[in-house]
């Protein structure tokens, strides 16, 4: 076909060709419904800078993607409330919609070839994800869910909302990209939204919950210090040296709104207190916290911490360093080497650089920990470390599955015994290496997981993951493009 007829095909599936409005109107968005790919930058002076404005970032305008979204599910809507009962004339009102956001930073993005303008080699990607859509019943009695996502971490349904090159450090860019989104998202909030679906107009209101961000993002969103920082928790006020002696029994007291009042406090400081004093009564909030986030628990970045954790405990149980002071660098090497050797001979692993998902997934299994229990001499730490991994594999379906009640009930009911167990493991046999100091995903793995489910139903379902493996779709766009110019790039995405 002609190429301008596959545009015109192409055009229907992207956002901006549905009919909608929005009740009250959106403030500052205009209310043209048939808007597809903007520059992210829209609305913003361009200054003189080292990177042309326009290359740097395409979006869709927020409402706009939402309204393609929802008609992507128009037929799985219809067929729900078919399933459910409800009659088509009696509810045109009272839909929910809870929307999971995802954002995430990628590093090098770099060209292999083509001399597009010079733009920072980095990207970050923001999505989201329709979890599900419910509508009150006539009675007034409850909810009913006529939509779920299946899959809420596939990078099917993580639909891409906005892309950037732009390094996910380098702060102020970050919010000047991500701003029109909040603003949009927040006037989304106090509105809602009436669009034709199954041939009657309904009305949708929009929850967002921002929890497919990883650690990083979190503490940059919400104004908190880096993750190195005495305040090891996104969800609570403990401080490295409490979660390391108290591991279990926290509860989570920060959200978006505290934030900004303590950081409030940090900026007037009311009570003229000393650096350290203020520091202490804002818990770490050092900057204005930027986008609200869902205090929440990211399971691919908890896999992964867990697991760098327990292949250093791995080399400490090699080296026996229970019993030294402390060794010299050069064990320490040699100890790793042993365990990579090993690691390769016995669970075909190769080392890596940086864990990633997949090296964490084999590495926590009781095989990589049988193989790791060869290389250590005492049977006594032999069985500690098997003991460790086997409450470990108990505990990690909880956060990992997409329903816990369902898929795991009995690991779900002993989560909060196992973990006590577990705290009560690594206190004794391996406070060598728990003295003062926690990682601060492993901290959130046992003090914060029980509330979380309680609250959300799932922890694994709210993940980042389907942003996290859109990447990949965005590498491969990225290298096999025929046109290497970057200005043409994120459009052709």
């Amino acid at each position: 076909q002609p190429l301008h007829t596959l545009r015109a095909a192409e055009k229907e599936l992207l956002p901006g060709f549905h009919q909608f409005e929005w009740q009250p109107a959106l403030k500052n968005v205009s209310a043209s419904c048939n808007v597809g790919i903007i520059n992210g930058l829209s609305g913003w002076a361009s200054s003189v800078d080292d990177s042309p404005a326009d290359t740097i970032t395409r979006r869709f305008r927020y409402d706009v993607a939402l309204v393609s979204a929802l008609k992507d599910l128009e037929e799985d809507i219809v067929e729900g409330l078919r399933d459910s009962g409800m009659e088509d004339s009696a509810c045109t009102s009272g839909f929910n919609v809870m929307i999971k956001e995802c954002c995430d930073g990628m590093g090098d993005v770099s060209e292999k070839h083509g001399g597009g303008p010079a733009v920072p080699e980095k990207a970050v990607r923001f999505s989201f994800t329709v979890m599900s859509v419910s509508i009150r019943a006539d009675d007034g009695e409850g909810e009913v869910t006529v939509f779920t996502e299946p899959k809420p971490n596939s990078e099917l349904s993580c639909k891409p909302l906005c892309l950037t090159f732009v390094d996910e450090s380098d702060h102020e860019t970050l919010t000047a990209v991500l701003g029109p989104i909040v603003a949009e998202r927040k006037a989304m909030k106090e509105s809602r939204l009436i669009l034709p679906i199954g041939g009657l107009p309904r009305s949708f209101r929009f929850h967002f919950r921002g929890t497919g961000y990883d650690e990083k993002m979190v503490r940059e969103m919400e104004g908190l210090e880096a993750s190195g920082s005495s305040y090891i928790c996104t969800l609570c006020d403990s401080s490295r040296a409490e979660a390391s002696q108290n591991m279990v029994l926290h509860s989570i007291t920060r959200d978006h709104d505290e934030n900004l009042e303590r950081y409030e406090i940090w900026r007037t400081t009311p009570f003229s207190e000393s650096a350290d004093e203020l520091r202490d009564r804002v818990k770490g909030v050092s900057a204005k916290p930027f986008m609200e986030t869902q205090p929440t628990l990211d399971a691919l970045h908890c896999d992964i911490g867990n697991a760098t954790e327990f292949y250093k405990i791995f080399q400490d149980e090699i080296g026996e360093v229970f019993q030294k002071a402390n060794p010299s660098r050069e064990e320490r090497r040699s100890w790793r080497a042993a365990l990579d050797k090993q690691l390769r001979k016995k669970m075909k692993l190769k080392p890596v650089m940086r864990m990633n998902g997949n090296y964490a997934r084999r590495l926590m299994t009781l095989e990589a920990a049988e193989a790791v229990c060869e290389l250590v001499p005492s049977e006594e730490r032999r069985e500690a470390l098997r003991e460790l991994m086997r409450l470990y594999l108990q505990m990690k379906p909880v956060w990992r599955s997409t329903c816990p009640a369902r898929e795991c009930p009995d690991q779900l009911c002993r989560y909060s015994f196992n973990s006590q167990h577990f705290a009560d493991l690594l206190s004794s046999t391996f406070k060598y290496r728990y003295n003062g100091k926690i990682t601060n995903y492993l901290h959130k793995t046992l003090a914060h997981v029980p509330e979380i489910i309680e609250r959300d139903g799932s922890i694994g379902a709210w993940a980042s993951e389907g942003n996290e493996s859109a990447n990949k779709l965005f590498r491969r766009f990225r290298k096999m493009n025929a046109r290497q110019s970057k200005a043409y790039e994120l459009e052709d995405v």
